[in-house]
Formats: C-alpha cells, structure tokens, sequence
C-alpha cells in the first residue's frame, strides 16, 4: 500500500530482507514445495522466512513454552544436467534483523556481495565461493550459518535437521543462499517450523488472539443490551433497527470466528482456511451493511422518508461492488500466498476498496446535508437533534480515520525492516475499535424503546417526497369566492390548520 522511500541498501541480501519485510509471511510452519532460488547479485536466495519471535528462557525447553526455529526434511534438488558438479555448497543462514549489516562485504568500499569475490579472498577476509558474514557484536552465535553439499553425480542434498533455540526477541529471518553459477534451477523442499513460548503463531500477529477475545466479549455485551431493550419494544421497532440487529449478530459472528481462527492457528501453525474464510465473509457482509445503513440513513430512509425511490438500484450496486472488492482483497490476504505478490498487485487490490469507501463519505455526507438542510426547514426537531448527533459522530470518525491512515503510512514508511513488529497488532485493532464505536453510538441513539417510533418515519409530517411530486399532481380550479376574495378570512381552515400544527408538534415532542 505504501512505498518505502528509506531503504538503505547493504548488497542483495538486505533487497530480500525489505521484501519480507513488506510482504511478511503468516504461517509459523513454512513448507517448501519446489520454490526455486533466485538470483540476487552474486549469489543465488531463497527467502525461508520471516517472523517476529519472543524470547524463552533455556529452562523452558522441556515444558512446551520454548521459542525455536527447526528445518524438517529440507532437501535441495539439482537438474540431473548439472549433478557431474561437485562440491556445490547450499548454505542456511539465520539472523536477527538488527545483524543484518554482519551479512555481505565489499572490497576497497566498493559495491557489496553476499557470495565472497575474488578480491575479498585476495585480502584474507573469507574464502572464495563462501557467504560472507561475521559475528554479531550484540548477539554472540549469531548469525548461525549452516549447510549442505552436493557429492559427485547426486541430484539431491539433504540439510541436516537443527533446532535453534531463541533467546533474544527480535524480527528473525531465514534464506537458502548458494554461490556456485554453474548451477541452474536449484529447487528447495520440506519445512521449517516456527515456534513462540505461548504457540506458532508468529510475534506479530500473537497480540490480536487476544485482542479478538475481548472484541467477542463486547460484541456480546452490546448484544444483550440490544436484544433486551429489542424484545421489551418489539411492538415500536422499525426497520432501521432491523437492519442494526443483524450488524450486530454478524459481529459477534466475526469477531468469534477470528478468534478461533487465531486459536487454530496457534496451536498448530497452520492456517485454518475454512475458518479464515467464514472470518473474511462475514466480516465483509458486516462492513458492507453498516455502510449501506449509514448511507441509507444519511438519505433519511425509515426516518423521515419511506422508500429511496428511483436510486434503489444504485445503492445496492454500490454495495454489491464494494463486499465484492473487499472479498477479494481480504481473501488473498489472509488466506491467499500473500508472498507471491508484488507491491504493484497489492496496490490493485486495495485502491478499488479504498476509491470505493470514499465514495460511500463523499455520498453519505451530501445526503446528510441535504436531509439536515429539510428537517431544519420543516422544524422536526426531536429528528434533528438525532440527526445532529449523528453527523457529529461521523464527522469525528472521518476525522480520526484520516488522521489514523496518516500515522499508518508513516509507521510503514519508516519500518522499512520491520523492526517495530511487536506494535504492528495496533494498526489493524484500531479500525476494529473505531468501528465498534460507531456502532456503539448508532444503537445508543436509535435503541429500541417506548418512544422509538417517533424517530420513524410517520408519513404525516414528512412531506420530503412531496416537494419532488407536486408537478405530477393535477392542480383542482379554484373556487369563484377565492378569486373575489383570495385573502379572506377562513376560520375553519384556520382552526384545521391549527389542529394540525398542534399534531405536528405532538409528533416531534
């Protein structure tokens, strides 16, 4: 969604590394199924992963509650084409990302590479053919670098299985590199499993498990306040409200869906799919009707007008398009290999949903003035002051997403290596918080009560339609006394009149 306009590039490596960085990976078990390497500089990488781990204790280990990164049948396979090359070396290596300057070097201050040049190996600092890397100042082990070798005429290599222990919290990352190019479309497979003390779910994304539970429990609470005061007054409810109950249940359907989706997650490391797709859907169904509601509402629809007449269709296409765009963008995402795509397919994805989205503010707010500008000119002021608090309150959400976005992109933009992955949660918890808000204060001033139906549209005082057909009424002649007499008085017209504005006034107590 954003570019990244602060990258300091220390070789080819680093390149890999604000990649990840950008796109991440979520599963804490990565599975390699013939991913080839690709070329970067002099070497040839390929990115095994990404992921925020907390630090455990070493007492831990034997209880469960132990953080670790272990290689499972990793094997690295050759076309048969080449396997006469012998003594072909594949390398793992592992690093926090603050050591990622101890990756790579240059000669004379020139350009840096991975894979040791000829005019390294001249001064002494590595071996020709090698990884080049040093040890960290700030983490003694670190990097770990490990591997395997190709022997004479095989086509396959297997790396030893390894458990590293994780003692330090930090953003750590993996690559396969190899630095011989004679060889081509070297593939790798197997699995490398990534582990936190409390699961597999990866450091980042730990905090919003928890964070889904309370959302589910207030989600719950709204509900029984709603539901209750909805079976006290089901006799004054009316559509609006309708339409505020199923947000509400397909909430808490949402919220609880994320939860175990994080749960399953959790305790296996691998994403449930049928879950996380149910999450995504009614999440998108939810979004999709609140908006339709604000906007519908904004037109005056329930309140103060029956039907939205002939821009019916418009409004249902609009949201037909946006759960569309939203689906799409919020599969790939979560359930998706969000790694196979570039920063230009993201963009794709995510502009509609956004073009969309200011579409539903620009319209909802034109609405809004145009039926605030009618309920103050037809003085209907127990719906004014409703419709008062109302704008208010989305003008301040307006406000706050705006101002939201904007710390969003700058949090991004300066997180190129994603160093700052333990407050990463924040971002995506804010929208939900921020939501739930606004549906907070939408039921608070439309609950369901004894006098509910006089924010309800009553017919007899709204004349909002009839200014837009009173061209197709055919006009009655006037009677003789009214031309004679057109200013005369009439008291029994006046005393309807009055009787009238006494019910008006009635109605809008």
């Amino acid at each position: 969604m954003v570019g990244m306009n602060r990258v300091s590039l220390i070789g080819a490596l680093s390149v890999f590394v604000i990649v990840s960085a950008i796109i991440g990976i979520e599963a804490s078990v990565h599975e390699y199924s013939g991913e080839r390497f690709l070329s970067k500089g002099n070497s040839f990488v390929f990115h095994g992963g990404s992921e925020g781990i907390y630090s455990s204790h070493p007492s831990r280990v034997h209880d469960g509650r132990d953080s670790f990164i272990r290689f499972e049948k990793v094997i690295f396979r050759r076309p048969k084409e080449f396997s006469n090359i012998s003594t072909v070396s594949v390398h793992a290596i592992v690093f926090e990302v603050d050591d990622r300057e101890t990756i790579g070097g240059s000669a004379y201050g020139g350009q840096r590479a991975v894979c040791c040049t000829p005019d390294l190996a001249k001064l002494g600092v590595c071996k020709e053919g090698e990884i080049i890397h040093r040890k960290s100042t700030k983490n003694p082990g670190w990097p770990q670098v490990f591997g395997t070798s190709f022997e004479a005429d095989e086509s396959v290599a297997t790396l030893p299985s390894r458990t590293i222990q994780i003692t330090e919290t930090g953003m750590y990352n993996l690559y396969f590199i190899y630095c011989d190019s004679r060889i081509k479309d070297l593939v790798v497979e197997g699995k490398t499993i990534w582990k936190n003390p409390m699961g597999y779910l990866p450091g980042r994304m730990a905090p919003l498990m928890n964070f889904y539970g309370f959302m589910s429990l207030a989600f719950v609470i709204l509900g029984i306040f709603w539901f209750y005061q909805y079976a006290r007054f089901w006799r004054e409810v009316f559509a609006l409200q309708n339409c505020i109950t199923i947000v509400i249940t397909l909430g808490m359907l949402e919220m609880a869906l994320w939860y175990f989706d994080y749960a399953e997650f959790n305790e296996t490391g691998m994403r449930p799919t049928g879950i996380t797709i149910w999450a995504v859907t009614f999440g998108n169904v939810k979004r999709t009707i609140a908006r339709l509601i604000i906007l519908t509402v904004s037109m005056g629809y329930g309140v103060v007008r029956p039907t939205l007449g002939g821009i019916t269709s418009k409004v249902v296409m609009l949201g037909v398009t946006f759960f569309l765009a939203s689906e799409v963008l919020e599969l790939v995402e979560n359930v998706g290999a969000v790694s196979d795509l570039s920063g230009k397919a993201r963009l794709f994805l995510v502009l509609p949903v956004a073009l969309l989205d200011a579409f539903f503010i620009l319209w909802i707010f034109n609405s809004l003035s145009a039926t605030f500008n009618k309920l103050q000119a037809r003085r209907i002021m127990a719906k004014l002051d409703i419709y008062r608090k109302f704008t208010n309150a989305l003008a301040v959400a307006v406000i706050v997403s705006v101002g939201w976005i904007c710390y969003e992109l700058y949090f991004k933009s300066t997180d190129v290596y994603n160093e700052n992955w333990q407050k990463a949660w924040i971002i995506p918890a804010f929208w939900h918080v921020l939501s739930f808000s606004l549906l907070f204060l939408i039921c608070v001033l439309w609950a369901p009560s004894q006098n509910s139906m006089r924010y309800a549209y009553s017919g007899d005082s709204e004349g909002f339609d009839r200014d837009e057909s009173l061209v197709l009424i055919k006009p009655y002649p006037m009677p003789a006394n009214d031309f004679l007499n057109p200013t005369g008085p009439k008291p029994l017209q006046s005393n309807n009149s009055l009787s009238n504005v006494n019910s008006e006034e009635e109605k809008t107590a």
